[in-house]
């Protein structure tokens, strides 16, 4: 399904999205709230810039309430640079017997889709206009046979224009997690993303720096690879909770490139987990702080 949408699919740009309470997304479309059908809990996964290691913390939290016993999905919204497969270690085709799509399940049991189920090898590109992403995202929400969860994770591409967009918009959020690297260019681009949400009145949940620092092996120094942090900073600019810093580990790589992200583990992950189902019960306390 790579290739070229037709040009009648032509996104236009937007600026301004309207607050009302149908959300319109771009020109000639109107986007509505969809049901969440037996899924408990709706989390997206952003950061606004690339390379910071969005996905990675997007299957790791999975993983972790996975091990936790409860029963997990990930929508992989990354349509043009999907990471979840790989690091999972699963492969499509994505199967549709005719009452909706069955998503994949990786070798801990969670439930996955992605667009890289749809191409004919992980090198293949997908090439669609902005119309036909935010439309596959719609029917990865909609359209799969997603069954009893008791959380979804959305795994959010870079950006503020289409996907993520429809994502705040059309999807059930509970409420998003921004991930931040310590460099001021990392920050100043993930404000971006996190202004857009507040725009939008989407629930920010809390913020996590990945790549925080590294501790080395040998003498057990901690080292700020990447400068000073100044996520708590953020946080505090923000009103949110600072959820995790989490470290470089020369452990995670390896594992993610062979499909075994599933069996990594650490205690900041850890701390980061309980820190999110923390702020969780604080939105069902009506605590949470809204952008």
């Amino acid at each position: 399904m790579a290739g070229e949408a037709p040009d009648a699919d032509r996104g236009r740009p937007t600026s301004t999205p309207p607050n009302s309470p149908t959300r319109r997304g771009p020109p000639g479309s109107v986007l509505q709230r969809m049901e969440k059908a037996g899924i408990g809990r709706v989390i997206a996964i952003a950061s606004g810039k690339g390379g910071v290691g969005k996905s990675s913390t997007t299957a790791l939290i999975a993983s972790e309430l996975r091990r936790r016993g409860l029963k997990v999905g990930v929508l992989d919204a990354d349509v043009t640079g999907p990471s979840q497969p790989k690091m999972f270690g699963v492969r499509g085709p994505l199967v549709d017997r005719g009452e909706g799509i069955e998503p994949a399940t990786t070798s801990n049991g969670i439930a996955i889709v992605s667009s890289q189920f749809m191409v004919e090898d992980e090198q293949t590109p997908v090439i669609w206009r902005g119309p036909l992403v935010t439309r596959l995202i719609m029917q990865f929400f909609g359209g799969v046979n997603w069954g009893k969860l008791d959380y979804l994770l959305v795994d959010m591409p870079p950006g503020t224009s289409d996907v993520p967009l429809t994502v705040f918009q059309s999807l059930p959020l509970d409420g998003i997690v921004f991930v931040f690297t310590p460099q001021d260019l990392s920050a100043l681009i993930v404000k971006k993303a996190m202004n857009m949400a507040r725009d939008l009145h989407v629930p920010l949940l809390g913020v996590v720096e990945n790549l925080a620092f590294f501790t080395c092996p040998h003498c057990g120094e901690r080292s700020d690879v990447f400068g000073q942090s100044h996520v708590a900073e953020i946080a505090q600019e923000y009103g949110v909770p600072l959820l995790a810093r989490l470290p470089i580990d020369p452990k995670l790589s390896p594992l993610a490139d062979v499909g075994g992200i599933g069996s990594y583990t650490t205690p900041e992950l850890t701390q980061l987990t309980d820190a999110l189902l923390s702020a969780l019960k604080d939105a069902d306390s009506s605590q949470l702080t809204v952008l």
